[in-house]
């Protein structure tokens, strides 16, 4: 599979390793900051998405740059229909607009709030436990996350996720508190702070707590490796399903169509 890399931080460069470990090719990378890297493949460096031609032979591209980047960035990929794994958070307000320009121009396209297995299996077990819960309204829910302090986005997208499908399975519950709270919290809210702190790659945690005892459920990312390897997967998901993809698709679909 060859691969344009659009963004070459910590997580492009992460990217680029793994992908390059499973076989793949890297055609080309994108970053303002290109002329000051040194890349162990033999891409093709730009500063932005040229107009036309140079990325034309990359079969996908995996994309991790910033909320603020990542709409015209899809719409540019869109436009010149190569498959895009998009791994930036924070642009889901532009959600509708993105889905128009992938289906208008008859591209592909991935997204999810963290693309690691491990985190979307600890999604589905804190699920199960949150409908457990849900009979047993002894025990309150909450929850905290922790990432580096280089991190643009507060609460994460991961975050975001886990209390979504955490509020849709507790009745009881109905609004998410991200802030820190200065006060009791009402019975139908799940608080679920955030912690900026030195180089955490992530951790998640989801809590249930009684009288009685604590029931914890966490997920703890030791490096970037896990949302590297599972991007190139969703890239190659994109690419090997016998007919061409089109749409717009999350981590969702590619888990359903691995699990059957």
């Amino acid at each position: 599979m060859k691969v344009a890399i659009i963004g070459y931080g910590k997580m492009g460069k992460m990217v680029e390793r793994t992908a390059l470990d499973q076989g793949h090719t890297i055609t080309a990378i994108v970053d303002p900051l290109t002329q000051d890297s040194n890349p162990p493949s033999a891409a093709k460096m730009f500063q932005g998405i040229p107009e036309a031609g140079d990325l034309c032979e990359a079969e996908a591209a995996i994309e991790f740059t910033q909320p603020g980047t990542a709409l015209a960035n899809i719409k540019a990929l869109a436009e010149k229909k190569i498959p895009s794994v998009i791994g930036t958070t924070g642009w889901y307000d532009h959600l509708d607009e993105a889905r128009q320009t992938v289906e208008k121009s008859g591209a592909a396209l991935i997204w999810a709030s963290n693309f690691s297995l491990g985190v979307n299996m600890f999604y589905r077990i804190a699920w199960y436990a949150a409908q457990l819960a849900d009979y047993f309204p002894e025990y309150d829910v909450g929850g905290f996350e922790s990432h580096h302090n280089k991190k643009l986005d507060s609460p994460s997208g991961t975050a975001k996720t886990l209390v979504e499908g955490t509020l849709a399975r507790i009745k009881r519950k109905d609004k998410a508190v991200w802030e820190t709270l200065d006060r009791r919290p009402q019975p139908n809210e799940l608080h679920f702070p955030s912690l900026r702190l030195g180089s955490i790659p992530g951790q998640h945690s989801l809590v249930f707590d009684s009288q009685a005892d604590t029931i914890e459920i966490t997920h703890t990312a030791r490096s970037r490796e896990g949302f590297a390897s599972g991007a190139v997967r969703a890239a190659e998901w994109l690419l090997n399903s016998g007919t061409a993809r089109t749409g717009i698709f999350t981590i969702d679909d590619m888990l359903k169509d691995i699990l059957g």
